[in-house]
């Protein structure tokens, strides 16, 4: 079993680490698709920059272009103006009317070339505004693509951190297997053993049934036809208006206590769980208390719920001592059964604990429907769910006042009459039938409440696996109150028929009669026993008793039955613990005697060196020594013979303690036999079960890993598939880039030259504009003087 819990807090640890890999997985793929969608904005970025660069080649070429025509504008009126001189300086003596028309040309040419110049100026201007914007531009998409270089880096570390871990994982995973699988081999050969054991058990319990059987008949039909033993047609021994005791009534009643005791644990466990899970998430939504302080409403109620178990513990307790008290030898009614009341006390103060916190509750789930990512859905959801919650509370409250009907008539006798009590254990079992459907409608609605929760895109792993554990606890409770109702109904008309009743008359048993009943039954067993009177139409009543034992042992229900196997296992166990430890007292015992022999030789050697030579001394040593070794050994036979002694033999072990007088007894023996065989057959069914269960739980667990171990790889697979793309998709990326950067710097260093040409002939254009104007204002002067 160490084992088993061993592998199953490894399971448990490999499945966290799992659940911790996989959620920095999904972080990784969220940042490689962001990563993604950056490349392709910055792709696209960079298409606009071409797209602008393209536009503003083609301007510069335009503008080239214009300059060229502008150039060549320039020499035809340089031509033109030196033509037009030549022409002034010869015919000075014509008319005035060909130098008006030269002034108006010249005009023309002026205006034109003006406006030419502050178009060149504006376009300048353009340019060097683009040129610094690219710069610009150039300058954030360099810190950009060393911003993206890190992520990269931090990304590509990360990824390989992982892939070694996965690595360490799988390595683990397969030597857990390999163990797993021996395990499982020795496993199904112990429980091939055990079924071969079995079978042998099963045709010995066959034997003995059969035998046992033969007995019972042969024995009925002896006391059927020579014992006419019924006290029952004798008025005389029922002269006092007593029942007798109903022995089957009470291993009824015990056996219906102890079935109800497991339910009601089963229940207990089940809303501890509940409580619990409900305070983990008060703390967690809607607001975290690790991060920002809860509502001073919802500390309240977390500080109620952490007091469940004053509450929920003592229902256990109580009905755990109602278990306890009801044995072969009481008397179990309405009327005796005293510690009903406690658990009824109990019962009140639970429920009033949940009107308590009922209130919290309503308004938490009202706090809820107002965070800011609630949805309608949620909101009817939580508003359905207040309505389950009152309407679990009221039951219980129904439930509380069925229970306190049932404890009064333990304290008051002429509480109730027989006729109500059918009526309210009627009541009461419809009443369970409605605590498990109202539960069983609550866990409905708050699994649909966690999926929808589920779909919030604030969800946290806490919060689910908080929802997760709190639909669990209600799974569980779900399933105890529908056991414990199925348990009420088919058990109604045990209870509510009467187990006793004085003859000739329906009223009920009080606790006076319970205590004649009890007495008259102590009496009776004292008289057959001592066979003080005995009747001359009846048998030996040693017979009788001896005949009934047979008959009663014969014909006992199956409850009573697997209650004697289970008293012999545990009688077994005890006495297999005692012969453990006298066999050890034994062990010890026979270490202290050869400790005390070497001790004594040592002694005498010891003696016999320091007295040398005298044989009289040496003698005397030896005789003195020898009597105190044979009065240890006295000292020990009597000390083991005090102790318990061990008989084996092929039909088992048993423990016998040496008596003055020995009394062998066939139907003692024979009972001894029989409850040997009924507790080996009982342990021998046990260790195969529990074989049988250890070889599937770890057959499931198997399969189970398995299955983990062929996700884990898929999930591997398909990971290292993806960092290869995004290895692929980086690489090709910084290749683009190193390329675009080429480009550019191509551009940059062309344009620059085209400029500084550009600069030049403009300079020139300039000068030579210069010039022309000085000429022309020079010849408009003489021509004037003229």
């Amino acid at each position: 079993m160490a084992n088993v819990t061993d592998l199953q807090t490894k399971y448990s640890k490999l499945a966290q680490e799992y659940s911790k890999l996989r959620a920095q997985n999904q972080v990784l793929k969220k940042a490689v698709v962001d990563e993604q969608a950056s490349t392709v904005s910055l792709k696209e970025q960079l298409k606009h920059r071409d797209q602008s660069l393209r536009k503003q080649e083609q301007e510069m070429d335009s503008l080239s272009f214009r300059n060229q025509q502008l150039a060549k504008r320039v020499e035809l009126l340089q031509e033109e103006l030196a033509v037009s001189e030549a022409k002034s300086k010869k015919g000075k003596s014509k008319v005035d009317s060909p130098s008006q028309h030269g002034l108006e040309t010249q005009s023309v040419f002026d205006e034109d070339l003006q406006k030419k110049i502050e178009e060149n100026e504006r376009l300048h201007i353009q340019f060097y505004e683009a040129d610094e914007q690219h710069r610009r531009q150039e300058a954030e998409l360099r810190g950009r693509l060393q911003e993206l270089e890190r992520d990269s880096e931090q990304h590509q570390t990360v990824v390989d951190g992982l892939t070694a871990k996965y690595i360490d994982t799988i390595e683990r995973l397969q030597s857990d297997k390999a163990r797993l699988e021996v395990k499982a081999q020795t496993l199904e050969r112990e429980a091939k053993e055990c079924r071969v054991r079995t079978e042998e058990c099963q045709q010995q319990l066959r034997r003995c049934q059969s035998e046992l059987n033969r007995q019972v008949k042969q024995s009925s039909s002896v006391i059927q036809e020579k014992v006419p033993f019924n006290d029952t047609k004798f008025s005389d021994y029922n002269s006092l208006n007593v029942p007798p005791h109903n022995r089957r009534h009470q291993l009824k009643a015990r056996d219906v206590a102890g079935q109800a005791l497991s339910f009601i644990q089963d229940l207990v466990a089940a809303l501890l769980n509940f409580h619990s899970y409900t305070e983990q998430r008060v703390h967690i939504y809607p607001r975290d208390s690790s991060i920002e302080p809860i509502s001073p409403l919802n500390q309240k109620f977390s500080q109620y719920l952490h007091e469940n178990a004053a509450y929920v513990r003592p229902l256990e307790d109580s009905f755990l001592q109602l278990h306890q008290s009801i044995t072969e030898d009481t008397v179990t009614v309405l009327e005796t059964v005293v510690k009903l009341k406690s658990f009824a006390d109990n019962f009140s103060s639970y429920t009033h604990f949940l009107q308590k916190i009922l209130p919290y509750q309503l308004k938490s789930l009202e706090e809820e429907c107002e965070a800011p990512l609630c949805t309608a859905a949620l909101t009817a959801k939580n508003q359905e769910l207040q309505g389950d919650m009152k309407r679990v509370t009221s039951v219980f409250e129904k439930l509380q006042s069925y229970i306190n009907i049932l404890a009064l008539p333990s304290v008051r006798q002429d509480a109730m009459l027989p006729s109500s009590t059918s009526a309210v254990f009627t009541q009461l079992a419809a009443c369970l039938h409605s605590l498990h459907d109202a539960i069983k409608e609550m866990s409905k609605h708050y699994n649909q409440k966690a999926g929808l929760e589920q779909e919030l895109p604030t969800i946290t792993q806490k919060l689910c696996t908080t929802s997760e554990c709190l639909l669990g606890s209600l799974g569980s409770l779900t399933s105890s109150t529908g056991k414990i109702a199925t348990f009420f109904s088919n058990n109604l008309d045990f209870f509510t028929s009467p187990g006793y009743s004085p003859r000739g008359g329906t009223v009920t048993l009080n606790p006076l009669q319970a205590e004649s009943m009890l007495a008259n039954k102590k009496k009776a067993a004292a008289y057959m026993y001592a066979i003080k009177k005995p009747r001359p139409q009846s048998v030996p009543y040693r017979e009788a008793l001896s005949n009934r034992r047979i008959l009663t042992s014969s014909t006992e229900s199956r409850e009573g039955l697997t209650q004697q196997v289970q008293q012999s296992q545990e009688k077994i166990a005890r006495l297999e613990q005692e012969k453990e430890h006298w066999l050890l007292e034994a062990q010890l015992g026979k270490v202290r005697l050869e400790k005390e022999n070497q001790r004594i030789a040592d002694l005498e050697a010891q003696l016999a060196a320091a007295l040398g030579g005298s044989p009289n001394t040496q003698a005397a040593a030896a005789s003195t020594l020898a009597q105190s070794h044979e009065e240890a050994e006295k000292e020990l036979q009597k000390a083991v013979g005090k102790e318990t002694t061990l008989c084996t033999s092929l039909v088992g072990m048993l423990c016998t303690t040496p008596t003055v007088e020995h009394v062998g007894d066939e139907d003692s023996r024979e009972q001894l036999i029989k409850t040997h065989y009924m507790a080996r057959v009982g342990e021998l069914t046990t260790q195969l079960q529990i074989s049988d269960s250890k070889a599937v739980h770890f057959h499931s667990e198997c399969r189970a890993l398995a299955k983990r171990l062929a996700i884990a790889e898929k999930s591997r697979e398909t990971l290292s598939e993806e960092v290869k793309r995004a290895n692929q998709n980086i690489t090709r990326l910084q290749d683009e880039l190193t390329t675009t950067k080429r480009s550019y710097e191509d551009q940059l260093s062309m344009m620059s030259d085209h400029l500084c040409s550009m600069n030049e002939t403009l300079s020139k254009q300039r000068e030579e504009i210069d010039t022309l104007k000085l000429g022309s204002k020079g010849n408009a002067k003489k021509n004037k003087g003229r």
